[in-house]
């Protein structure tokens, strides 16, 4: 997808959250800061997550976004994220972008004691989600003048953005990487 539309929502924090699966902004606070939850579903357990998401900058011209957000759960587990994320043109198709981001995590409490390297595997499963639904987001909106074609046709035919985590596709993920590791194997 071209830049001007992925900028549209990275720049929009209603539209991002509508992309990660499980978050919802439920009151804004103020011009930069946002009361919301995410809640995580793996089987039958379920975290809820409820806290305050800052926007800590903003720049248009160089479609730049960094987030700062906290919360906790009513188990006792705390979380907190730092997030900056860039929108670039791909230097070899202008019509195309790039989404660069970086983001620490810091889990404590219950949630945690899932170990390290369990947590590393949610978080990638998570991601995959949220670009994903990211990308189709993004296509869904109406392209800009000059931008036609397999682009367009792409936004007419993307599928419904996921509403939740898939905890049934992360849990066969962590099993099927822990089989695999027995034998020396990694997906």
């Amino acid at each position: 997808m071209d830049p001007a539309r992925a900028w549209a929502i990275l720049g929009d924090l209603k539209a991002v959250a509508g992309c990660m699966p499980g978050a919802e902004l439920s009151e804004q606070l103020s011009d930069t800061s946002y009361k919301g939850g995410v809640k995580v579903k793996v089987g039958p357990a379920v975290a809820q997550f409820g806290g305050i998401v800052d926007v800590l900058e903003k720049e248009e011209a160089a479609r730049k976004m960094v987030l700062r957000g906290k919360g906790a759960d009513k188990g006792g587990s705390s979380a907190s994220m730092d997030l900056s994320a860039t929108i670039e043109a791909d230097p070899t198709n202008p019509a195309h972008s790039v989404l660069h981001g970086d983001a620490t995590v810091i889990v404590n409490g219950k949630f945690a004691q899932f170990g390290g390297r369990m947590m590393v595997q949610v978080s990638d499963m998570i991601l995959v989600q949220f670009v994903e639904n990211f990308r189709q987001a993004a296509l869904a909106l109406p392209a800009p003048a000059g931008v036609t074609g397999a682009a367009t046709a792409a936004a007419r035919t993307a599928p419904p953005v996921a509403n939740e985590i898939n905890g049934l596709a992360i849990a066969w993920a962590l099993i099927k990487n822990w089989w695999l590791g027995l034998f020396g194997k990694r997906t």
